[in-house]
């Protein structure tokens, strides 16, 4: 229950820059704060806010963000879990000239980089941080001064990643296998996909597709394979891995199953768990 600073913040007073947290950013105190100091271009990374176009307006040359994603797909709050649970092999960071629009902006540079079939939120967040890192040294400067030059999106080939909500992470195991590990991956490890078991909340961190399930109900638990626990669904089967029981730590499929938080023959999903949360 400590109060603590971000590693950034960290990271610029042991370099004895200035640090200014602001608590809103519509109130006209960051505005003022950037207007004293007259800065000729702003760098704006996972802030998670829209900035407002007087505070967009304050720098000689702007403020540059850098997205994570192939602009103009995947514009908002979460592309880099969308682009996983929608299946997408390939992805990115964009360095980009902020204004009034959500990540509407001109383009300056983009760089790639696959998504292997195993990849979670969690890993590809590192991986894209490391491109962005790679990014500012090589070709912000280049933004900044002009020597780059914007190329503007095409607004038809937009896609949108939403704020990510409960409604998101609950597993319908009546959708399809590929769905379903896209899902799991996308938010492990955190916040997490779930489903409910015996009335109680289960995150699953790790599933691949299965063989079997075939007519079988969706959500049922049919079957184990090594340590694994497999769930009928919508066109088969997922083998559960790894997932993390209220008040425990994560644990595998057969370890739950051996304590009793998943029974062979029982039904996972909303139906089992009545009047809980969604």
């Amino acid at each position: 229950m400590k109060l603590s600073a971000p590693p950034v913040k960290e990271a610029a007073l042991a370099r004895g820059l200035d640090v200014y947290q602001p608590v809103r950013v519509r109130d006209g105190e960051l505005q003022r704060w950037l207007e004293e100091r007259r800065p000729d271009v702003a760098l704006v990374v996972a802030y998670g806010r829209i900035l407002p176009s007087p505070v967009l307006g304050v720098p000689a040359r702007g403020c540059l963000n850098l997205h994570a994603s192939v602009l103009p797909r995947y514009r908002g709050a979460a592309p880099i879990q969308w682009a996983i649970a929608n299946g997408e092999t390939e992805t990115g960071i964009s360095l980009m000239q902020m204004d009034a629009g959500m990540d509407t902006g001109p383009v300056f540079a983009v760089r790639r980089t696959p998504i292997a079939p195993e990849t979670t939120g969690g890993e590809l967040t590192l991986a894209l941080a490391e491109l962005a890192a790679a990014m500012v040294g090589d070709e912000f400067l280049a933004a900044a001064t002009g020597e780059r030059t914007a190329t503007p999106q095409d607004d038809a080939r937009a896609s949108a990643a939403p704020p990510i909500g409960k409604e998101h992470l609950q597993i319908d195991w009546s959708r399809s296998r590929a769905e379903i590990v896209n899902q799991v991956r996308a938010f492990a490890p955190a916040p997490s996909a779930f489903t409910f078991s015996r009335q109680r909340r289960l995150k699953i961190l790790e599933a691949g597709s299965g063989a079997a399930g075939a007519g079988a109900a969706p959500g049922l638990v049919i079957g184990s394979q090594g340590n694994a626990v497999e769930v009928a669904c919508g066109d088969g089967s997922v083998l559960v891995s790894r997932a993390g029981a209220e008040g425990k730590g994560p644990q595998s499929g057969r370890d739950l199953l051996n304590g009793r938080w998943l029974e062979l023959g029982a039904t996972l999903g909303p139906d089992t768990a009545p009047g809980a949360p969604s």
